[in-house]
């Protein structure tokens, strides 16, 4: 029970044992002038309905309170629930839209490196063959090269032979 519960028993109940122990006397007739007119009526059951009314009053008062609050509540609960809705939907675009522009960046990245590995293998293909001429053309050369030496060797052999030969009939 929260403290204004607790209250309101407190004064309702002391409101009663008021009552209840004055009973006679609130019961009491008396004269009760209306403006215009006079009335015999007992002064403290009319002062015990004006209690009681306004009492329901300020309860009527104090549920149409709460009932505002509550639909106040319910309609704010709803609103936020669209606005997250909204901002869900809002960052689900936002992903969206960066997963495409991240899959048109990599595409383009998948292009960019399959262009450059072409002229890559190209230039690589192209550096081979003139790798391959220039080792030919070495090779050629080294076997020219090989092919004098060895023709100078055995003429020069040849021309040891002959000397030799010559000093030995001389």
């Amino acid at each position: 029970m929260t403290l204004r519960t607790l209250l309101f028993l407190v004064v309702f109940g002391a409101l009663a044992a008021f009552v209840l122990v004055n009973w006679q006397v609130l019961n009491t007739p008396t004269t009760l002038s209306l403006a215009f007119t006079e009335v015999q009526a007992p002064l403290g059951l009319v002062m015990l309905a004006f209690i009681v009314l306004v009492t329901v009053l300020l309860l009527g008062y104090i549920v149409y309170l709460q009932m505002s609050g509550l639909l106040e509540t319910r309609r704010h609960g709803k609103e936020m629930q669209a606005q997250r809705e909204l901002a869900d939907q809002a960052e689900s675009s936002r992903f969206t839209e960066l997963r495409a522009y991240l899959e048109s960046r990599f595409s383009r990245s998948d292009d960019r490196r399959d262009e450059i590995e072409r002229a890559v293998q190209a230039r690589l293909d192209a550096l081979e063959s003139q790798l391959k001429a220039s080792v030919e053309l070495q090779a050629n050369s080294l076997s020219a090269a090989l092919a004098e030496l060895s023709d100078r060797y055995d003429r020069d052999r040849q021309e040891r032979d002959r000397q030799a030969r010559d000093r030995l009939d001389r």
